[in-house]
């Protein structure tokens, strides 16, 4: 039997209990009026196993903007659609050290995005995503991960509104850089439809079941383009902490501000949590708190 499969409820709720302790150091963000909205103590898990078995904890009903962990299943898409030749021209693999809305990282690189799961990365692959307008490329993208996972994503129209009403002049900034750098082929539509894909919603149960598509062998895209996803989560996943959880925790792992976070567990499972609280670099305290002592107990790491 699979480590994931032998997990227990009661083990659960027990590292659970300790997670939310460990976010109370976190902070809801403020910055999007919607998302601040969110109580800090709420926590929410669910795991996909590849036997079948799910195991779900917590504020499981609640639903939430998936942010930058919609990054990883932009790059997937991409890559299926585009291959890994064309992708890579357009960004890098480099893990950076900077926030993830940083434009002296992207002015030093002279324009070139050091990985799709910063801003400027995904801001340029947003750029190529297939469709004629925002609407029509968010509408494609989340309607193939819905077919591919069996989730039930959605736009969140009234969190978009408020993406909308305060939009980062950061990456206005980024997306201006992009441009003069050559990388943009339309700035307009690339800003909306990343804000678009950023505002895709769901609860735990979805994200685990996109999860699993990684973790696990699959008819729906090539094993080639599954491992190099999760090489560039493990690596770039958690911003610049990415480096400090792979020797802690040793899983591919994505975060978003929303308080979304899934981590991949090759061969096995996907688990995901949502825990709105942050740490100052923009990850989910409780949920990190979670996978991090998840992995731990039950010996999970890639790295055996």
């Amino acid at each position: 039997m699979k480590k994931l499969d032998r997990l227990t409820t009661t083990e659960l709720s027990a590292w659970v209990q300790q997670a939310k302790t460990k976010a109370e150091h976190g902070k809801v963000i403020d910055r999007i009026p919607q998302l601040a909205k969110a109580y800090p103590s709420w926590f929410a898990v669910h795991i996909c196993c590849k036997s079948g078995k799910t195991i779900s904890f917590g504020d499981t009903a609640c639903v939430f903007p998936l942010m930058s962990v919609i990054k990883i299943f932009s790059l997937l898409y991409l890559l299926e659609h585009l291959g890994a030749e064309t992708v890579f021209g357009w960004v890098g693999v480099e893990p950076s050290d900077a926030p993830f809305n940083s434009l002296e990282q992207l002015v030093s690189d002279r324009g070139h995005p050091r990985n799709p799961m910063i801003n400027s990365g995904a801001i340029t692959l947003a750029d190529k995503l297939p469709g004629k307008d925002a609407n029509q490329r968010t509408f494609l993208f989340c309607q193939w991960l819905n077919q591919l996972a069996g989730c039930q994503l959605s736009l969140d129209e009234v969190i978009l509104a408020s993406v909308r009403l305060t939009r980062s002049t950061a990456n206005e900034a980024i997306a201006n850089y992009l441009v003069e750098a050559g990388y943009l082929e339309n700035i307009g539509i690339a800003l909306d439809t990343y804000e678009q894909m950023c505002c895709i919603s769901g609860r735990v149960e979805d994200l685990a079941l996109l999860g699993k598509l990684l973790a696990c062998e699959n008819s729906c895209f090539s094993s080639q383009n599954r491992r190099i996803v999760n090489a560039v989560m493990l690596t770039c996943g958690l911003y610049e902490a990415s480096a400090e959880f792979a020797v802690r925790v040793g899983l591919p792992m994505k975060s978003g501000i929303g308080g979304g976070l899934v981590a991949i567990v090759p061969g096995e499972g996907a688990i995901a949590c949502y825990s709105p609280a942050l740490d100052n670099i923009g990850n989910p305290v409780g949920a990190i708190a979670f996978v991090e002592t998840l992995a731990q107990e039950l010996q999970l790491s890639v790295f055996g």
